[in-house]
């Protein structure tokens, strides 16, 4: 961190608060009272008594952590300061002019050369893996069992986390807004229904909102509101008890419903602008003519209460099923968004395809996709029994990939992130332990999605005449 500083920071002394100033890099303690962490100031306010307040950015952490710190959480004895910006080229040449062309280097261009090379011998081998039977191993603690190689060189292309080309069509935008405004929390708290919530990051909602102490969201059609006393008005007048749209799963008070965003417009917008205070990656849209949205509820006697959703294009070129994923913080880590994700891919399975999430994931999505792909492939490989011809269970990727309706790069690039997978003797193997299968055991979810009880037929969105 400090070399990373040193190249475009400059180390200077400083004796008060009142010369800390945005863009400037210190120490600063983090919230748990007991660790202090280099952060970037992104500005400074100050109020009435004079005393100064500073919003700051911990770098190397999620934005979901930036927030407002007084003086004292501050450590001056270590600040440093923007270098000034020089020109580190010459300037481009006027109109008429010709800029002259720079020789190669012949090692340059090999190397080049190369890196163009090897993604395609990664596909190549993917492809040869995808067809492959795979001898599964269940691994006997003995002596003399030979420990499966972790395969090394890059991910699989295409894998979660790795970089790709940014796109700018869908719901998601790959690379995150940098600018000034919208790197900074601008709603302080939320109240959805019985919840009070504290946002993770910026969103744009109108400027004479943004002040208040709280904004009052109606939970049934994410109307919002500026006072308790205006929601509570509003609730009197909204007909609604439950996202608008088709109901089209059921069990366990649980329910999914499914949005067009042509026709249920203004309540996709809203939900549009309720998920971009918990989404950084994620575009706001006022065109959501393109997408489906499936609206995740649980629902007793008041209402249906919406828990997440997920949107997927209804046409997309790379066979996406899902553009953007959010469970709720109130709803987070009981198991919601695993089954957001199953349930996307139950649809996949009711159109015939396979699916995958747009990628790159955010941090936390990514964990949860792997976790699901993880928890899947796993109940797949340990019942998995030896066929007639050999006494070990084989299976190929790709019928990994038509039970489960996942994309071949996710399949490969799980087994890699498990460790489980080497060449061995001329062939592939998936060596599994038998404390990966009590741990296997032990995550099996209480909640999972039964296909028996989804009712929905998939559309042919090509025909334009259907939005």
């Amino acid at each position: 961190m400090e070399r990373k500083l040193s190249e475009d920071f400059e180390e200077v002394p400083c004796d008060s608060v009142l010369n800390i100033v945005e863009g400037c890099r210190l120490p600063v303690l983090m919230s748990t009272g007991d660790d202090w962490q280099m952060a970037e100031i992104l500005s400074v306010k100050e109020l009435e008594n004079l005393r100064r307040w500073f919003y700051v950015h911990f770098l190397e952490f999620n934005k979901r952590l930036d927030e407002w710190v007084s003086e004292e959480r501050l450590k001056l004895t270590k600040v440093f300061y923007p270098k000034k910006i020089t020109l580190s080229r010459p300037p481009s040449p006027i109109a008429g002019d010709v800029a002259p062309a720079l020789p190669l280097n012949p090692a340059l261009t090999m190397k080049r050369k190369k890196s163009l090379k090897r993604p395609f011998e990664e596909m190549a081998k993917a492809a040869e893996m995808a067809n492959t039977p795979i001898t599964v191993v269940i691994k006997q603690e003995e002596p003399g069992t030979p420990a499966p190689e972790t395969p090394g060189g890059p991910p699989t292309p295409g894998a979660p986390g790795t970089p790709g080309t940014p796109r700018t069509t869908g719901s998601m935008l790959i690379q995150s807004h940098d600018d000034v405004v919208t790197r900074m929390k601008n709603v302080e708290m939320i109240e959805l229904g019985k919840h009070r919530i504290k946002p993770w990051y910026f969103a744009p909602y109108p400027q004479e909102l943004v002040g208040l102490k709280c904004i009052y969201i109606c939970e049934f059609c994410l109307k919002y509101r500026k006072s308790r006393k205006c929601l509570e008005r509003h609730l009197k007048k909204c007909k609604l008890k439950h996202p608008p749209g088709n109901e089209i799963y059921r069990k366990a008070g649980i329910s999914v419903f499914e949005i067009d965003g042509r026709k249920n417009k203004q309540y996709a917008q809203n939900l549009c602008l309720l998920a971009k205070l918990f989404l950084d990656h994620k575009t706001l849209y006022y065109d959501t003519d393109p997408f489906l949205f499936y609206v995740m509820t649980q629902f007793d006697n008041r209402g249906f209460h919406l828990v997440g959703y997920f949107s997927k294009e209804k046409e997309s070129s790379e066979d996406y099923n899902v553009a953007c994923i959010l469970t709720l913080p109130p709803y987070q880590r009981k198991g919601f968004g695993k089954l957001l994700i199953e349930f996307s891919y139950e649809l996949s399975k009711f159109e015939g395809k396979l699916g995958s999430p747009e990628k790159p994931l955010s941090d936390l999505g990514l964990l949860s996709y792997r976790s699901f792909w993880s928890h899947t492939i796993l109940n797949i490989l340990f019942t998995q029994k030896p066929t007639a011809d050999n006494d070990r269970a084989q299976v190929t990727i790709n019928e990994i990939c038509e039970m489960t309706s996942m994309k071949k790069e996710d399949v490969i690039s799980t087994l890699q992130t498990l460790g489980v997978i080497s060449y061995y003797k001329g062939g592939f193997v998936i060596v599994l332990t038998k404390e990966m299968m009590k741990n296997h055991e032990k995550a099996s979810r209480a909640m999972k999605i039964d296909s028996k009880c989804l009712h929905w037929t998939p559309k042919d969105w090509s025909k334009r005449a259907k939005w």
